[in-house]
């Protein structure tokens, strides 16, 4: 047994560095043809690097021809499934653009917005390809509404509008908590706020938007000079009332009560000054 185990692994260390070997000197030394044969073997065998090294040397021959179509696609596929996705995305956007009536064309279109997607960061960071993938997801809903990817489409579609809707959120968060040492910022943070409920309609933050829009409100009425007071109130219970009215059960209703009385005696204040 332990023979038969040696010889096993001897003949898979034979071919292996015959593999090498052979790639070596396709890479090297090999005709275009040899190259491309090698680039569609090492990509069905999902040795995705190697493939994109072959294709990178055979597809100045092949551009025009009949192979670049294929080639084209295993380029693009062979970068994403090597997680190099804003390559990935390129690739699968010139492929469509260059081969409009291909098979292939939907699962492109598909790959591309996936694509963007995957390469998209935390909400943190910039979204440019986040915006990108929206709307790459728009586009393929669009063109192929009977496809089976749809339902996928969609799920992502929203999950990337998601992230734009919390990265909105947490810009207005941050001016609203750096307020205290710039009182402007109270303002900034209204205008965020309101900026991301008529940019994202039916946002499920629009809870939480409307309590902080509100809890903003609150604070300039606190810290506003008596010539500004009294617009701000009105502006306050506005806000008050929106939060209420949306949402009457608000799980940030006894809070936003306790606030609404502040405001309340600092309108008593003012009638009495």
């Amino acid at each position: 047994m332990r023979k038969i185990k040696i010889l096993a692994l001897i003949f898979s260390i034979t071919l292996l560095l015959n593999s090498c070997g052979e790639y070596q000197r396709t890479v090297g030394k090999g005709t275009m043809q040899e190259r491309y044969k090698l680039a569609v073997k090492k990509y069905e065998a999902k040795e995705y690097g190697k493939a994109l090294r072959l294709f990178e040397l055979v597809t100045p021959t092949y551009r025009g021809k009949p192979q670049m179509e294929r080639i084209q696609f295993m380029v693009a596929q062979s970068n994403f499934n090597e997680k190099s996705y804003s390559t990935a995305a390129y690739y699968f956007d010139r492929f469509t653009n260059n081969y409009p009536n291909s098979s292939k064309k939907e699962e492109a279109t598909f790959l591309s917005a996936y694509s963007y997607k995957l390469g998209s960061p935390v909400f943190s960071l910039d979204q440019t390809d986040t915006n990108k993938a929206l709307i790459a997801f728009q586009l393929f809903i669009n063109e192929y509404p009977d496809s089976d990817r749809v339902v996928e489409a969609n799920k992502h579609y929203k999950e990337l509008q998601f992230k734009l809707e919390k990265k909105a959120f947490e810009i207005g968060k941050t001016y609203y908590k750096t307020a205290p040492t710039d009182f402007r910022n109270y303002n900034s943070a209204i205008v965020a706020f309101d900026n991301l409920l008529n940019d994202f309609l039916g946002t499920e933050l629009k809870e939480e938007v409307l309590y902080y829009r509100f809890k903003a409100y609150h604070n300039l009425v606190i810290v506003s000079t008596q010539r500004k007071k009294e617009d701000r109130i009105k502006d306050a219970f506005a806000a008050y009332d929106k939060l209420t009215r949306n949402f009457p059960e608000s799980r940030f209703l006894n809070d936003s009560d306790k606030l609404l009385l502040e405001i309340k005696n600092e309108q008593k204040q003012l009638v009495k000054s």
